[in-house]
């Protein structure tokens, strides 16, 4: 475990949140009331972002920048154990740190708590697990098949997945944490973010069980 992959995935997931975030803010502030104009704008921002930094700093720590999807490299052996708790603090980390960063380009107050109430519920539970589940299944089937295309692939996978999924696809453990610290659109209420996280590591645990078999080396 280097210095250099830490710096990579708490840099990455910090520029995540700020697309997710920072994004957020301004599609709410611009479309005046029109949630589903905000919706597709903030949309396109994450999907943008996550392109970037795929791209840019997968060589360096492969570009996971999602606890759930370290977890899921770990259980096919292709990332040691030992380093899935730096890899997830870093992620965490990072994470609330973009959240902060956001808060201060738009001159909000930097500590925050969400107040977001409809985030919970067997739906968007559900929600959660699939979400997570269509993630691994594009990453896993990406390398498989086209690894140079998987920046592309999560990129158009998330930006779909805000709208096809009733939980707007958190599909990340860091991500769902540091959303909890922001008051605004992209926001979740903190008593809600235990029940996203499990939900999204059943995810994981699905995808263990039924993508190893379905993108089995030929």
């Amino acid at each position: 475990m280097t210095t250099q992959k830490l710096i990579a995935e708490a840099l990455g997931t910090g520029f995540l949140l700020i697309g997710v975030v920072g994004s957020g803010i301004m599609a709410e502030t611009l479309s005046d009331g029109n949630i589903g104009l905000a919706l597709l704008a903030n949309a396109v921002a994450t999907g943008a972002m996550l392109y970037v930094i795929i791209t840019t700093l997968g060589p360096i720590s492969g570009a996971h920048f999602n606890p759930a999807v370290t977890l899921a490299f770990a259980l096919r052996g292709d990332h040691s154990w030992g380093a899935v708790p730096p890899y997830v603090a870093a992620q965490i980390i990072g994470g609330i740190l973009g959240v902060w960063a956001s808060h201060v380009m738009f001159d909000l107050t930097i500590l925050q708590t969400s107040t977001t109430m409809h985030r919970t519920g067997g739906a968007q539970w559900f929600s959660e697990i699939l979400a997570t589940f269509g993630l691994l299944f594009v990453i896993f089937g990406g390398l498989r098949s086209r690894p140079e295309a998987v920046p592309a692939l999560v990129a158009f996978y998330i930006t779909g997945a805000y709208w096809f999924t009733s939980s707007t696809s958190f599909a990340n453990p860091a991500v769902t944490i540091a959303r909890g610290f922001s008051d605004t659109f992209a926001g979740i209420y903190p008593g809600h973010i235990l029940m996203f996280i499990v939900m999204q590591f059943l995810g994981v645990g699905l995808a263990h069980l039924v993508l190893p078999r379905l993108f089995r080396p030929s």
